[in-house]
């Protein structure tokens, strides 16, 4: 771990120079690209020097402790050695996480899908819940959110939604959500007060550039259809909702949330590059995580990744074991007991790999 930090300080070290020289100073394309690098070693790299500056302040601790025959000394120079050694340990863990290798879609935005899954009207309205849990987080976080497609259900539940989701870090803290989340509770229109259980899924999809995914005219079909549901005078009169069709590979996007054929357009062109970019890192990454189809899967109950028990005012997630009572709060957007465990422990694996290899 140390050669490589040593040697990520040279490179440090080199790309500060470099920044003052003139010439590069002058070309505003590669000053850009070099500043990039500068600033994404930065922070390792001051922890590796804070690291070092703590082992010499440790090393001139131990070295007074054993030249000294002052009582009063060596107790301070003890006291010294153990607040130094605490702050080594902290700091190595956190070289070790920072050494850990970035997901290049961390800082992206979001497309979250949730659909109804196994159990009818009941699925449908907690789909609809938990689309407004996240949306609660969201403003809570402060960022921004767009609904880009929202099918209902006849009891005002939701069958499937569609939500674009705008900020900083939104991928890296939403990440783990892509699953199954089982739900168990009496539904209001249960007169036996029996606990059904159903499931709802949720897929969640970096938002691709245009840089991340090219995408042919040629491979497109678009087609062009009278809207249906709710919209006034434009419903079944105007040719305003879009169908697109990705031919290679079938992907199907459909939008008519807007009144404007332009408009529906551009939305189902934001939702098809976001599944066709999840489709290319499910090819990349099949053998290790499978991506959105192996998380999400069939939504049938034996899949799920976390429960919501509303009678016991429980939250479960599966993969790591942790339970919470606090589930009411959750609902309301309250997800950070449940996401930073969530981070860590994906985090704690990716580094265990990482020494592994």
């Amino acid at each position: 771990m140390f050669e490589k930090l040593t040697t990520l300080e040279e490179k440090y070290d080199a790309l500060t120079a470099q920044l003052s020289d003139p010439d590069v100073v002058s070309d505003a394309t590669r000053y850009a690209k070099l500043a990039k690098q500068h600033s994404e070693l930065a922070e390792v790299v001051e922890k590796f020097r804070e690291y070092k500056a703590i082992e010499a302040n440790l090393a001139g601790a131990r070295e007074l402790l054993r030249e000294t025959d002052d009582a009063e000394m060596a107790a301070l120079a003890r006291e010294e050695i153990t607040l130094l050694e605490k702050q080594r340990a902290d700091c190595h863990a956190e070289l070790e996480r920072l050494l850990i290798p970035k997901d290049p879609n961390d800082e992206k935005n979001v497309l979250l899908e949730i659909r109804a899954g196994t159990g009818g009207n009941e699925a449908s309205l907690f789909a609809a819940e938990l689309l407004r849990m996240y949306l609660r987080y969201a403003e809570q976080q402060r960022w921004r959110v767009q609904v880009l497609d929202e099918s209902l259900s006849e009891v005002g539940g939701l069958k499937e939604g569609v939500v674009l989701i705008e900020g900083q870090g939104v991928y890296s803290r939403l990440k783990h959500e892509s699953g199954v989340h089982r739900v168990q509770r009496v539904p209001a229109t249960e007169s036996a007060g029996r606990i059904h259980t159903s499931t709802v899924t949720v897929a969640v999809l970096p938002e691709a550039e245009e840089v991340d995914i090219e995408i042919d005219p040629k491979d497109i079909r678009i087609d062009t259809f009278c809207s249906s549901g709710p919209g006034g005078q434009s419903v079944n009169t105007t040719y305003s909702a879009v169908r697109l069709t990705h031919l290679p590979t079938g992907v199907v996007v459909s939008m008519q949330d807007e009144k404007s054929q332009i408009k529906n357009r551009e939305k189902a062109f934001r939702i098809l590059r976001a599944r066709l970019l999840d489709l290319e890192r499910q090819k990349q990454h099949e053998a290790i995580a499978g991506e959105r189809r192996a998380q999400v899967g069939t939504g049938e109950r034996s899949e799920k990744i976390r429960t919501y028990n509303f009678k016991e005012n429980r939250i479960t997630d599966h993969r790591i074991g942790l339970t919470l009572h606090q589930l009411d709060t959750v609902m309301e957007g309250d997800l950070t007991g449940l996401l930073d465990p969530l981070v860590a422990h994906f985090q704690a694996l990716k580094m265990q790999a990482e020494v592994a290899a």
